[in-house]
C-alpha cells in the first residue's frame, strides 16, 4: 500500500497495511491521489505535479507535467494512465508514466468551460469516463484518452457529481 498527501508526503506499507513508513519524496507540493498500474505507482497533485515509482513505492521520481493546474485521480487502463483536474485538465501517458501529454476534449463548447473542474475518472469496457463536479457533466473517451466527448445524461437539475466507478454491466 502507498498513501500520499500534504507537502509531498508519501508513506508505504510492506506488511499488508499494518504499518506505514515514510518514503523520500521528490516534491514538496501536495499530492492529491495515487494509483497503481503495470507495476508502477503514479501520484498527482497541485501545480500539475506528477511523481512515479517503478520499484513498489521504495523510490520516487518527478515526471515532467504538461500542465500547471491542480490534478486529481490518476487511473490506469489499456496500458494508459489518465489523470484529470482543474480547468478541464485531462492528461495521459501511454509509456508507463514516463512522459505525459494534454488530451483533447470538447469542453470549450460548454458554458464557462475553463471554470469546470474534473474531479474523477474511471476506466471500464475500453472506455474512460470523467465527471465535472459542480455541473454534473460527464465526458468519455473511447480511444485511450486521446479525445473526449459529452456523454448523454439527464442532468436537468445540475446534480453535483464527485466520483465515477465502473462495475460489471
Amino acid at each position: 500500500f502507498v498513501a500520499v498527501g500534504e507537502s509531498g508526503n508519501i508513506v508505504r506499507s510492506t506488511d499488508n497495511g499494518s504499518s506505514f513508513d515514510n518514503v523520500t519524496s521528490p516534491t514538496a507540493n501536495r499530492l492529491n491521489e495515487v494509483t497503481f498500474g503495470n507495476n508502477t505507482f503514479m501520484a498527482v497533485g497541485d501545480s500539475g505535479n506528477i511523481v512515479r515509482s517503478t520499484d513498489n513505492g521504495s523510490t520516487w521520481d518527478n515526471v515532467t507535467s504538461p500542465t500547471t493546474n491542480r490534478v486529481y485521480d490518476p487511473t490506469f487502463g489499456n496500458n494508459t494512465f489518465v489523470a484529470v483536474g482543474y480547468h478541464g485538465t485531462i492528461i495521459r501517458s501511454t509509456d508507463n508514466g514516463t512522459t505525459w501529454d494534454n488530451a483533447t476534449d470538447d469542453i470549450s463548447s460548454w458554458d464557462n468551460a475553463t471554470n469546470k473542474h474534473l474531479w474523477n475518472v474511471a476506466f471500464g469496457n475500453n472506455t474512460f469516463v470523467a465527471v465535472y463536479g459542480y455541473s454534473g457533466d460527464i465526458i468519455r473517451s473511447t480511444d485511450n484518452g486521446s479525445s473526449w466527448d459529452n456523454a448523454t445524461t439527464d442532468n436537468s437539475t445540475n446534480t453535483i457529481l464527485w466520483g465515477v466507478a465502473f462495475g460489471n454491466n
